[in-house]
């Protein structure tokens, strides 16, 4: 009998440890390279110099967004590191940086990397490294595309359904229009006039009467909008970058060309924009918007907007709050942590695309009222509503109805 007895105690010696090493507690710590039980680490790429450095005001204020998050105990009781590089907007070195992110660095995941071709140059890699390229900075249609490539997601509205949002408005309000297009003659400008030829369908060929591309490393654009004027257009479709934005704005009022100019979303900054052009240069602009503009003084008593203006007060004081690139990160940044945050303990790069690909009608703080963030397993395009806004004095007005971005197909 003692024999038995001491065989029994060792089996449930066995059955105890066993039961230790498979609980709840334990089984769900999981970790991929870039997480533990005290960090995250997270790569990021921007623009911080050259044509596009404009934009790199998103990484700044990406980094006081996680320095508060971290001061508020972290995500999960983890800190984040928040690695970001410079890749001045040329893809060559966007690849570099990747590299070095994902190899060096060995972050868990690339977040909100910006521009359309930098991240087209790093896709595949991010895609054959199974690392997350999640919430990148452009509204590219391509992002969309979870069979093809299930660790690349976007954030934004993409370009085409912008563009088709333009092309209804103009089809109902301005039937006999003569188009004059200028684009980067790059991924992210022909994505726009895709759309928007798409938009205007059978009624394209002989509504637009000029179209012009420039390059990135173009110093000046005013030879185009010469070019476009002399084409006898009413209609400005104005795809560019918010440096060639503001250039554009300023050379249509120096030849007097007024005709009705509709501006990528992408470059509706007041702050980066549309001051430095001239607020009397920029009058009746017609673009388009999902989150709440810092410059409006409706939102003055929103509480969304007075947290965004005391997580500035406290982290990013010297932020140009009229930029509208700071709200953007700011609300980027929250779907990270929203992300993160329904990760729990599994860390895991194929978890985070999961819980990424499982947004159910979130609101982060800063969206227009009815805008919501969904995704699934097939839907990689988080946010796909606008609302069209016109310049107004110094500010952006909204109008009409919050449209889908699935407008037109």
């Amino acid at each position: 009998m003692p024999a038995i007895r001491l065989r029994l105690g060792a089996f449930s010696a066995v059955l105890a440890l066993l039961a230790a090493t498979t609980s709840p507690s334990v089984a769900q710590k999981k970790y991929d390279i870039g997480a533990s039980d005290s960090e995250i680490k997270i790569g990021n790429i921007m623009p911080y110099s050259g044509a596009a450095s404009a934009y790199g005001v998103i990484g700044k204020t990406e980094e006081a967004y996680f320095r508060k998050i971290n001061a508020e105990g972290g995500i999960n009781g983890r800190k984040v590191t928040f690695i970001s590089y410079d890749d001045a907007y040329t893809p060559p070195k966007t690849v570099e940086q990747a590299r070095k992110l994902v190899e060096s660095d060995e972050v868990l995941l690339i977040f909100n990397s910006l521009g359309t071709p930098p991240n087209s140059a790093i896709q595949k890699y991010m895609n054959q490294k199974k690392v997350p390229q999640l919430f990148v900075a452009t509204g590219a249609t391509k992002w969309n595309d979870p069979r093809e490539f299930p660790w690349t997601m976007g954030w934004q509205p993409n370009y085409q359904s912008e563009s088709i949002i333009y092309a209804k408005y103009i089809l109902k309000n301005k039937p006999d229009a003569k188009i004059a297009v200028l684009y980067q003659n790059d991924d992210y400008g022909k994505d726009y006039l895709k759309g928007f030829k798409d938009g205007l369908g059978a009624k394209a060929a002989s509504m637009i009467v000029a179209e012009d591309s420039y390059e990135v490393t173009e110093p000046t654009i005013d030879s185009h909008i010469v070019r476009l004027k002399a084409s006898g257009a009413d209609v400005f479709f104005n795809i560019t970058t918010p440096k060639f934005a503001a250039q554009a704005i300023k050379k249509n009022a120096e030849l007097n060309w007024h005709p009705l100019h509709f501006l990528n979303n992408v470059s509706g900054s007041i702050g980066s924009v549309i001051k430095p052009a001239g607020f009397e240069n920029a009058q009746d602009i017609i673009s388009s918007q999902y989150f709440k503009d810092p410059t409006d003084p409706q939102w003055k008593t929103d509480k969304a907007m007075i947290a965004w203006n005391e997580f500035l007060d406290k982290y990013y004081p010297e932020a140009n709050r009229a930029d509208a690139s700071v709200m953007y990160a700011y609300i980027v940044s929250q779907g990270l942590v929203h992300v993160l945050k329904a990760c729990g303990d599994d860390l895991t790069r194929e978890n985070v695309m999961k819980q990424a690909a499982s947004i159910r009608d979130y609101e982060p703080g800063g969206l227009l009222p009815g805008v919501k963030v969904n995704t699934s397993a097939t839907d990689f395009a988080p946010l796909s509503q606008l609302q069209l806004i016109r310049f107004k004095g110094q500010t952006w007005e909204r109008f009409g109805d919050i449209l889908s971005g699935d407008v037109g197909g």
